[in-house]
């Protein structure tokens, strides 16, 4: 998307999706990367890829199919016909580092001295800028402008001095800074890596006798695994020929998870850190009816993000919960965007209100964030001319004062509505009978209180020096 088209959709994107799976028996993977990605998919719409590689034939070989567009464009029952082999990662992506090209997508392959390596990443860097440049200045010539390639290039290196290549990934990760979460292939081995810090969900499942590695346990359920555990921060994980080995040697107990997971972009049916993705979103409403109550008719949720939340604000105040959007699905990264003079039209044709849903009624609209405003706006006003009497709007987070530099698409403060405007402010922009977000203070009720997390976007403490210089490239905003 260029900027301009951008702008048109005010929400948050997600960032990407990893999906990885060894077969110990021998049989071909790929069909179940394909269904893992397709569960995934809302983690990233922009590409996505598969890489295979067959531990019993030629080392070193693997075979690939990439393509810009959803998953189920990019593949079909050929092209995945002649992807054969026992060992896969996939990959799903939403620029939110690096352009959104051909060029950029996962995951990337690398034949190197020591054979070949794959590489699906999650999250974004602050250090690449310093590593590239360090990487080109003795040689390196990248074909990306992606922080995965930086990944790769010093796992490559570190491999040639080091017994095995969770060794290599271990030594990269102790110059890598920022957010991970890798799937790598060897043409033996399928490591998974989180940051110490684990900013982005991983977790392990398991299939008979193969070994699966994920972003969410949604993609574990699609293939019908069991979920064994996440991925500690920090941890490594080794599958191969072997079974499963870990290396917690870089874990430090200091956990700063996004917090954004369980408000926007996890999948309501999954956990992340065994906490229920559902859960959190209906005590996020709950907390919401508590703290900003207002008499109603009805309470709604914006598809798809607010629909939980808006339950648990219904569930805590009485106020009956209905839909009061109708959703077009089919609205995907190939949708032709309106130009300027009919842009209005564009989340017209994105939501469409059920008139006789809000007709005469005071409604309360929960949805998950404000990021500009300007859609939060154009709903509202939907809504009223529809026939609302009255709309309330309740956020399940707190306002976003601070951009993002870990992988969620959170702007520049320039461009944050409630960067230096008050919420009485926000509301009248907006055209809101009353507005509410989230408590900040309140945030780790969502997790049950059971570990840390990063709410820098909201707070500005970021657990890791954000960079001098912005690293979002093209997809700064």
């Amino acid at each position: 998307m260029q900027n301009d088209e951008k702008k048109i959709w005010d929400g948050l994107h997600e960032e990407c999706g990893v999906f990885g799976i060894y077969d110990l028996d021998g049989n071909d993977v790929a069909s179940s990367v394909y269904y893992g990605l397709f569960a995934l998919q809302h983690r990233g719409q922009e590409s996505c890829g598969i890489a295979v590689s067959d531990t019993n034939g030629p080392k070193g070989q693997v075979d690939s199919c990439k393509g810009m567009g959803l998953v189920n464009e990019v593949f079909n029952g050929e092209n995945l016909g002649k992807l054969h082999g026992d060992i896969a990662i996939g990959h799903v992506r939403y620029s939110t580092a690096g352009a959104s090209s051909a060029q950029n997508i996962q995951p990337l392959v690398l034949n190197y001295v020591k054979g070949t390596l794959a590489l699906a990443h999650n999250g974004n860097l602050v250090n690449a800028p310093e590593l590239r440049k360090e990487l080109e200045y003795t040689g390196a010539i990248f074909q990306t402008t992606i922080d995965s390639e930086v990944i790769a290039y010093h796992i490559a290196r570190e491999r040639l001095n080091t017994p095995d290549v969770e060794s290599a990934v271990k030594n990269a990760m102790q110059k890598i800074k920022g957010a991970y979460s890798l799937i790598v292939m060897s043409p033996r081995k399928l490591i998974g890596a989180r940051d110490p810090f684990g900013f982005r969900p991983l977790c392990i499942g398991k299939r008979d006798n193969s070994y699966i590695l994920a972003s969410e346990t949604c993609a574990l359920d699609a293939v019908s695994a069991e979920y064994v555990r996440d991925v500690e921060p920090g941890e490594i994980v080794t599958i191969s020929k072997d079974g499963i080995q870990s290396d917690k040697s870089l874990c430090t107990g200091k956990h700063a998870a996004c917090i954004f997971e369980h408000i926007y972009f996890s999948r309501p049916d999954s956990y992340f850190d065994g906490v229920s993705i559902y859960e959190s979103r209906i005590k996020a409403g709950e907390i919401l009816a508590e703290e900003y109550p207002v008499e109603a008719d009805i309470v709604v949720g914006v598809p798809e993000s607010g629909n939980v939340a808006a339950m648990g604000f219904a569930k805590a105040s009485g106020i009956p919960y209905g839909t009061a959007f109708i959703k077009n699905s089919y609205v995907g990264r190939t949708f032709i965007k309106p130009k300027q003079s009919v842009r209005e039209s564009a989340v017209k044709i994105k939501l469409n209100v059920l008139r006789e849903v809000v007709r005469g009624k005071r409604v309360v609209m929960v949805d998950d964030s404000i990021v500009r405003g300007t859609t939060s706006e154009r709903i509202v006003r939907m809504l009223k001319q529809a026939g609302a009497s009255e709309v309330h709007v309740r956020i399940s987070s707190p306002p976003f004062l601070y951009p993002c530099y870990f992988g969620t698409d959170v702007p520049s403060c320039d461009q944050l509505i409630a960067h230096n405007r008050s919420v009485d402010e926000i509301c009248q922009m907006i055209g809101a009978d009353s507005l509410g977000f989230l408590d900040g203070t309140r945030l780790n009720e969502l997790m049950n209180g059971s570990y840390g997390y990063c709410d820098a976007c909201f707070s500005g403490k970021y657990p890791v020096e954000p960079p001098e210089e912005d690293i979002r490239g093209d997809y700064e905003r």
